[in-house]
């Protein structure tokens, strides 16, 4: 039954990066590669208080130092960086295959951390590191940035405001070109689109299926017929829950043009988003009692970097866990796990089932 043409009047739903209300704590970054341009520039904006950088490429950390924070101090050992008894928080960085024994060692050092994503290559590992967490007193939060997305943000809080009713399904599509990576460190990661880029999808799922399980987990990758690098660049996935199903999809050799779209309906309605690219979204939510299209605020980059750090300070002021703690994420990893070994075995799997990425799916 299509929706009346009348326009609905909404709660106001809570969608953008919040800010602790008193809590500025000293904040270092390990690791000064590209990705962290846009931490620093949210950071900078948020008026966040960074004093030390760290990169074994001296250069790189103070070419960030340089453009952002001029007073903050240099280091090429993370371990120097630990021993600065005012920093509180740490913004780790590096690739996953070095993360691991960063991440413990600011752990001990009585840190609370922020990791980037993917958080971990081995569940175990990831669950490990959360106790450690635990054991220490502080927090580990996982730099899930995408779940800032204005669209992505505001689907996810129509959805925990029950504006849509018990949900029925969640599709995603993504069309783009990503051989931007020809060259890069990142044309190395054979499953590139269905394990580092939709991890931010796969964590989007788990977020607006809170309380569900997820059964079944199947996925498919494909070479596109004129694509010129390593990695597949086509790639889908289904996902089963018990009264549900959610879908992914990947077209990465699309040259011309762009497109990206999230539906997910509902008992009592749809919520839906397009546009070209991820900061060019249109939301729609379509309900019997009418219809409602907010105008969105914000942009991805830089502004979901805000949001993973602002919502990690936000938990140590209020003393309880953050929405993206290392727990959480682990979830979407296990979604993300079960999808790649699922492509490489051509048969559905269990998330959970599979605890470590697959060899064949990183360099």
């Amino acid at each position: 039954m299509p929706a009346k043409p009348t326009t609905l009047s909404l709660p106001k739903l809570s969608y953008l990066p919040h800010d602790p209300k008193k809590y500025r704590p000293k904040i270092g970054l390990v690791g000064c590669g590209g990705i962290t341009s846009y931490h620093l520039q949210a950071y900078k904006a948020a008026e966040y208080d960074v004093v030390a950088l760290c990169d074994i490429n001296r250069e790189a950390a103070e070419a960030r130092r340089d453009e952002f924070y001029p007073d903050a101090k240099v280091f090429t050992d993370h371990r120097e960086l630990l021993k600065l008894e005012e920093i509180e928080v740490v913004d780790i960085t590096t690739h996953p295959e070095v993360r691991n024994p960063i991440v413990e060692d600011a752990l001990l050092a009585g840190k609370h951390v922020l990791s980037q994503k993917p958080f971990v290559l081995d569940l175990d590992d990831g669950q490990r590191l959360a106790d450690l967490a635990d054991q220490q007193g502080v927090l580990l939060a996982v730099n899930q940035n995408g779940r800032w997305a204005p669209h992505f943000s505001y689907v996810r809080e129509a959805v925990r405001a029950g504006l849509l009713g018990d949900l029925v399904g969640a599709h995603c599509g993504v069309h783009w070109d990503h051989s931007w990576v020809r060259g890069s460190e990142f044309e190395k990661v054979y499953h590139l689109i269905l394990y580092d880029f939709a991890i931010h999808w796969f964590d989007f799922i788990t977020t607006i299926f809170p309380d569900q399980t997820p059964e079944r987990v199947y996925a498919s990758v494909a070479r596109s017929a004129n694509q010129d690098i390593m990695p597949p660049l086509v790639a889908q996935a289904t996902i089963e829950y018990p009264h549900a199903q959610a879908s992914l999809v990947f077209d990465a050799n699309v040259p011309q043009g762009g497109w990206e779209h999230v539906l997910v309906s509902g008992s009592r309605g749809v919520i839906r988003s397009e546009g070209i690219d991820s900061d060019s979204q249109r939301v729609e939510l379509l309900t019997d009692e009418g219809s409602f299209s907010p105008k969105l605020e914000g942009t991805w980059f830089p502004d979901g970097f805000h949001g993973t750090m602002g919502e990690l300070l936000c938990a140590i002021e209020e003393k309880r866990q953050p929405t993206h703690s290392a727990r959480n994420n682990l979830r979407s990893l296990e979604l993300c796990f079960a999808a790649v070994a699922s492509s490489l075995r051509h048969e559905p799997i269990k998330p959970g089932s599979v605890r470590k990425l697959p060899e064949s799916a990183h360099a």
